[in-house]
C-alpha cells in the first residue's frame, strides 16, 4: 500500500515571494508605525515588549509556510499539518495583537471603531468565539481538509482564514483598540475556556480514534515508522496540548491583571480616605 512504504522526508525550506512578500510588507507597516509610536509617546506603548511580540508573530508565520513544517504537512504528515494550523491560528494570532497598542493603532482607531458600529450587535466578543470555532471546525471536515491539501488556492483561503479568526478569536481579550462590548467580571474566564474547551474537544476524538478521518494521509509516504492512525493521534495531542498550554497563561494572565487592577483600586480608595481626613 502507498501510505505504508517506508521514506525518509525530503525536509526543504519554500522561500515563496508570494508568501514572503505580504510578510515583508507587514514589517515594513509595523517597523516605521513602531519608530512613529515611540517618538510620540516617548516608548510609552511601542516598547519591547510589543517588539518582542511581534518579532514571535513573525516567527511563527515563517515556521508556519516556509519551513520545513509547511512540506511536512503537504506530502507525509497529519501531525505536522496541525502544528501548521496551530501556529497559523492561534499562536501567531495572540502575538500579533500583544505587538499593537493603542499609541501603535492611534491612526487607525477611529476608522475601526467605524466598523465597529457599522457592524452593531455582531460586533462582539462572542461573535469572535463563534467565528473561530466555526472556521476551524469546518475547515477539519474530511473532505475539505484532505482538498484544501491538494488545491493550492484553497489551501491559501485556509491559512488566511485561520489567521483571521484567530484574531477575531483574541481581539476581546487583548483589545488594542478598546471595544465599546467589552467582556466583564468572569466573563473573560468564560470566553477563553469554552473557546479552548470546544477546540480541544476534537483534539480529544482524533487522539483516541482508531479510524482514518482525513484519507489523504492513507496515501502519503509513511515516515518515522508512524501508520495514519498514530500520525492522526499524535495530531490531536498536539492539539490537545496547545489548547491546554494557551488557556492556562490566559487564566494566569488574566488573574494577575485582576488583581493588579484590584491593587490600583485599593491604592487609589486609600488616597481619596487620606484625602478626606485632611480635610
Amino acid at each position: 500500500m502507498p501510505g505504508y512504504i517506508a521514506a525518509d522526508p525530503e525536509l526543504h525550506w519554500l522561500p515563496d515571494p508570494a508568501v514572503l512578500a505580504p510578510l515583508a510588507l507587514v514589517v515594513f507597516i509595523y517597523v516605521r508605525r513602531f519608530i512613529q509610536a515611540r517618538r510620540e509617546a516617548g516608548g510609552r506603548g511601542a516598547g519591547i515588549g510589543q517588539a518582542a511580540a511581534f518579532a514571535g508573530a513573525m516567527l511563527a508565520l515563517l515556521a508556519a509556510l516556509i519551513s520545513p513544517i509547511d512540506s511536512l504537512g503537504e506530502d507525509y504528515l497529519f501531525s505536522a499539518h496541525m502544528l501548521q494550523h496551530v501556529l497559523l491560528g492561534d499562536i501567531a494570532p495572540v502575538l500579533f495583537l500583544l505587538s499593537l497598542s493603542r499609541v501603535i493603532m492611534r491612526p487607525v482607531t477611529r476608522r475601526l471603531q467605524g466598523v465597529e458600529r457599522a457592524l452593531g450587535p455582531l460586533a462582539s466578543p462572542w461573535t469572535g468565539l463563534v467565528v473561530w470555532l466555526g472556521i476551524m471546525y469546518v475547515w477539519h471536515i474530511p473532505a475539505l481538509y484532505d482538498a484544501a491539501v491538494e488545491h493550492p488556492v484553497l489551501h491559501l483561503l485556509e491559512h488566511v482564514s485561520f489567521f483571521t479568526a484567530g484574531v477575531a478569536l483574541w481581539w476581546p481579550l487583548v483589545q488594542p483598540v478598546p471595544m465599546r462590548h467589552r467582556l466583564t467580571g468572569l466573563q473573560p474566564i468564560a470566553y477563553i475556556a469554552s473557546a479552548k474547551a470546544g477546540l480541544a474537544a476534537l483534539g480529544l476524538v482524533l487522539t483516541w480514534s482508531q479510524t482514518v478521518v482525513y484519507p489523504y494521509y492513507e496515501g502519503t509516504p509513511r515516515v518515522w515508522d508512524l501508520s495514519p492512525i498514530d500520525d492522526q493521534n499524535v495530531g490531536g495531542v498536539i492539539m490537545m496540548v496547545e489548547q491546554s498550554l494557551t488557556l492556562v497563561i490566559a487564566l494566569v494572565v488574566l488573574f494577575m491583571g485582576a488583581l493588579a487592577r484590584s491593587e490600583a483600586e485599593e491604592r487609589r480608595r486609600e488616597r481619596l480616605e487620606e484625602r478626606a481626613e485632611a480635610l
